[in-house]
């Protein structure tokens, strides 16, 4: 019987009906164990990862029988692809699954932090009365830039338009007579950083995103503007964000990737101590329900693949 390993969180339901066919290893913390990964590797006929496993190198090394990666997500940068490709192992990005839960909490984002109002719970709790501190912004008017316009900014972007934000995006990989450009103009990065309230990022981690959102672009936005990053840590040089918003040119920042995860001592104490700033977890794509479509979208291809 052909093995799987699946080395993080999967929804349960899905791992039970690969067991049906398959001898499935299922251990989320095997990520965090990379000996016991490795071992369990050299015998697998496919992993399933999310993006904290690292498919390169020793494991694919170890993977001798390696024929599919299914990847609970759509980022591929902690795949080698070229490896992959070379040896003829099939990647399965789980694409459009995740979408609405990023574009929602994106907009949860430009709410909690245009208005502030909502992270008072503590004071009010303690029997103080913070009216007029607390006094934020609105969210309708207000200029939202996407860099990047692919399946999950244009649901960021539909949302957004409801909420009666004006909206612009820039993807240069994207045709000027793509469709989607009939629900917000293209503009030039420049443009965007410039005139944009809220600028958030849906780009993949590549050698020319790396660092995109540098002290540089980051002078250029507008003074009190939002940054989301939901993308990939990397695309935000962190050091010039923080810095940033200890000035005061960023008004507020949600981030939910970072260049390392978890964060480490350092980075987690520049952080602390910022105001108007959400940190979560990698996230902002799952949800019980995402969970679930990625999961099953997953084993299925999975499951073709070997089937094959």
């Amino acid at each position: 019987m052909k093995k799987i390993v699946i080395s993080e969180f999967m929804d349960p339901t899905a791992v039970n009906g690969l067991k049906d066919d398959f001898t499935v290893v299922y251990d989320p913390g095997l990520v965090d164990q990379p000996d016991l990964l490795l071992a369990e590797i050299e015998t697998a006929d496919a992993i399933i990862v999310r993006n904290r496993t690292q498919v390169r190198g020793d494991l694919l090394s170890c993977a001798k029988n390696l024929k599919a990666v299914g990847r609970l997500g759509v980022g591929l940068d902690n795949i080698d692809l070229d490896a992959c490709k070379a040896r003829q192992i099939e990647v399965f990005p789980a694409y459009g699954t995740n979408g609405a839960a990023v574009a929602e909490y994106v907009i949860a984002s430009i709410f909690i932090l245009f208005r502030k109002a909502y992270q008072s719970t503590l004071e009010m709790a303690e029997g103080q009365w913070p009216r007029t501190a607390l006094m934020g912004n609105e969210t309708a008017g207000k200029v939202l830039g996407l860099i990047g316009f692919g399946a999950i900014a244009r649901e960021t972007c539909t949302r957004a338009k409801a909420m009666g934000m004006a909206v612009i995006a820039h993807n240069p990989s994207l045709p000027p007579d793509h469709p989607a450009w009939q629900e917000a103009p293209s503009t030039e990065f420049e443009e965007l950083l410039e005139t944009s309230d809220v600028v958030s990022l849906h780009v993949p981690l590549t050698d020319k995103t790396r660092h995109l959102i540098d002290a540089r672009a980051i002078a250029r936005m507008k003074k009190g503007a939002l940054l989301i990053n939901t993308a990939r840590g990397g695309v935000v040089d962190e050091n010039a964000l923080i810095a940033a918003m200890e000035s005061g040119h960023i008004g507020g920042a949600a981030m939910d990737v970072f260049e390392n995860e978890p964060l480490d001592a350092e980075m987690g104490q520049r952080y602390k101590g910022l105001s108007n700033l959400l940190l979560t977890p990698h996230i902002a794509g799952v949800t019980i329900e995402s969970n679930i479509r990625t999961s099953a979208v997953t084993a299925d291809n999975v499951r073709n693949a070997l089937a094959r």
